[in-house]
């Protein structure tokens, strides 16, 4: 299967500004364990923008699972922020993490927003991170990275992605999206390091990379998986939608990466929510619950 064309690496030429004035420097901290039968949120910090629910427990197949809900206080992300998410999922713990909607990336010349995320995935426990995409507005310069330590028996699935808007209907495009993926095993062994960037300009263009699609998700499942995946099926489902996916082995024998194309951030949102359900089954053994947003 072919995968959907590599975005083009870009790397600043000198280190960004520490943020603007009047930007947020902001982290937040979720830890995870297992505790009478079943994962609770054992700790966290999480102060403005960050917001949580409280965890419920959803999956009838897996009780024992915490799903929680993340939300946003502040209506998306803003120049020169940085805001850093670490979750902590103990031993034997299972979680899943969904953001409440979309990010909106607004407007953002003087100093790109970034947004960080770290993620420690003890013994035998799996989490699954499933974040609706960013929409990037005219001139949004958005650096997401994603750093994840995966100890042995650990597992993890790993959702986000990127659309375009721009509210006043004028075609003006974002301005640059930087992404990092690295994964590293419980020594610190570097196992996966993805990085991608992409111009608005050349998005827009008849070369775009991402062809007729004005939308990208990604998917990344790391660990065995206790079953096989119907990939013949997934791709038809895809197909009905208009979506376009490509599915590859990661390096290290680490799990697989599935990237989707979509005519737009609903038909991706809709894609990815199947791609999940797929891999979720093959990683877990049984169909996730659906969840109300």
């Amino acid at each position: 299967m072919n995968v959907p064309p590599r975005m083009a690496d870009l790397r600043p030429a000198s280190p960004a500004p520490a943020g603007a004035a009047g930007a947020r420097d902001v982290a937040a901290h979720l830890r995870f364990i297992r505790g009478g039968g079943r994962t609770v949120l054992a700790r966290q910090h999480v102060p403005y923008p960050f917001h949580i629910t409280r965890p419920f427990w959803l999956d009838r197949a897996l009780p024992e699972m915490a799903t929680l809900y993340l939300q946003s206080s502040s209506g998306g992300l803003y120049t020169g922020d940085r805001l850093t998410l670490d979750i902590e999922v103990g031993k034997g713990a299972q979680a899943h993490i969904t953001s409440q909607a979309a990010t909106v990336v607004h407007r953002t010349t003087d100093d790109e927003a970034r947004f960080s995320t770290t993620l420690r995935i003890e013994a035998d426990a799996f989490l699954a991170l499933t974040n609706d995409p960013f929409i990037l507005f005219p001139d949004a310069h958005l650096s997401s990275s994603t750093q994840v330590v995966l100890a042995p028996g650990g597992r993890a699935i790993l959702v986000d992605g990127f659309a375009t808007h721009d509210p006043a209907q004028g075609g003006r495009p974002f301005g640059t999206l930087r992404t990092e993926l690295s994964v590293r095993d419980a020594g610190g062994r570097l196992l996966v390091r993805d990085r991608g960037g992409l111009t608005g300009l050349h998005f827009a263009s008849p070369a775009s990379p991402l062809g007729p699609y004005r939308a990208m998700g990604s998917l990344v499942a790391l660990g065995r998986a206790h079953g096989d995946m119907d990939i013949a099926a997934l791709m038809s489902q895809l197909d009905a939608l208009d979506c376009r996916v490509g599915i590859s082995p990661l390096p290290n024998e680490c799990g697989i990466a599935v990237r989707c194309l979509a005519p737009s951030g609903g038909h991706l949102a809709r894609g990815m929510a199947l791609a999940f359900a797929a891999v979720f089954e093959a990683w877990m053994g049984h169909a996730p619950p659906p969840l109300r947003k």
